[in-house]
């Protein structure tokens, strides 16, 4: 008796995904970072809001009003009035601005100073490392609170001059990266080959290892954002930071004679500064994650 033949049902291999670009393996990473994310998200928020403050806000941050002194939040005023009654939350958006023009100018100058410092040490070595990380070291060694108080007190007080005064002094422990990185890869096999093929030293430096140390550089920018806005409020909480245009400091600073009496002066964008910094740091520690190409 002849069976009949089953007919093997066809077997169809799934298709092999795409190789995901580098770009795109950064961005899925980083989105698995769920701090990260929200963090990100609330920055951008942020900055829409600083931008469009003008638009958003139904009273003049200048505007004073006697009659409307020390009113505690409602629907008029959201964050209350100060001592002036000026409106507290048009202060604090426009706040934010300020903030975050001096954290972002302050870490891009601290990045390009930092890195040119490193890249020069770190490549070069011998005599020229030796005289640059004596330079860092010198600035590493001065409290950095009290530089910036000295400088500070001496300039003007604008937002050019608090940008400098705090770029010029968080750069240090970024050349330490950035110099220990090429020190590492400049006896790499691709650099040797670029050197046996007679490609200059500012390319092999420029075009060869630093692509290979942007991660850490990109993390540690945004870490120093953070921090130049912690830095900006509090020279500005003693009196020789940015007063006019206000900035989240320089509110906090007004509210301190009448914490007691109206300390929504000074709760609202203390822990706008407290959530702004802290957000900066998860982005961080996302791109940080993101960025290592251990965990790919």
């Amino acid at each position: 008796m002849n069976l009949p033949i089953q007919k093997q049902p066809s077997l169809t291999l799934p298709e092999m995904p795409a190789e995901e670009t580098y770009l795109q393996g950064v961005w899925y990473r980083f989105k698995r970072h769920k701090l990260a994310m929200i963090s990100l998200f609330f920055l951008l928020l942020i900055s829409v809001a600083a931008i469009a403050a003008p638009q958003i806000s139904r009273h003049d941050y200048r505007e004073v009003m006697p009659s409307r002194s020390l009113q505690a939040p409602s629907r008029e005023h959201l964050m209350g009035t100060d001592r002036l009654g000026r409106d507290v939350f048009s202060r604090a958006l426009l706040g934010g601005r300020i903030s975050l023009i001096v954290g972002f100018t302050a870490a891009f100058v601290a990045v390009i100073v930092g890195t040119l410092v490193g890249v020069v040490a770190g490549y070069f070595g011998g005599w020229v490392d030796d005289i640059l990380m004596r330079l860092t070291d010198v600035f590493m060694a001065f409290p950095v609170l009290f530089l910036l108080l000295t400088i500070a007190a001496v300039l003007p007080k604008t937002v050019t001059n608090i940008v400098l005064v705090i770029g010029l002094t968080s750069w240090p422990s970024l050349a330490r990266t950035v110099r220990g990185q090429f020190l590492s890869l400049r006896e790499m096999e691709f650099v040797e080959a670029a050197r046996s093929l007679g490609v200059k030293n500012y390319r092999i430096a420029l075009s060869y290892i630093l692509p290979n140390t942007v991660a850490p550089i990109i993390v540690g920018a945004t870490l120093r954002i953070g921090g130049a806005i912690l830095a900006e409020a509090g020279l500005a909480f003693i009196g020789v930071g940015i007063i006019d245009p206000p900035s989240w400091g320089s509110i906090l600073d007004a509210g301190r004679a009448v914490l007691r009496q109206a300390p929504w002066i000074t709760f609202f964008p203390g822990m706008l500064i407290f959530i702004t910094v802290l957000a900066f740091n998860f982005v961080g520690d996302g791109l940080r994650d993101a960025l290592d190409p251990k965990l790919k």
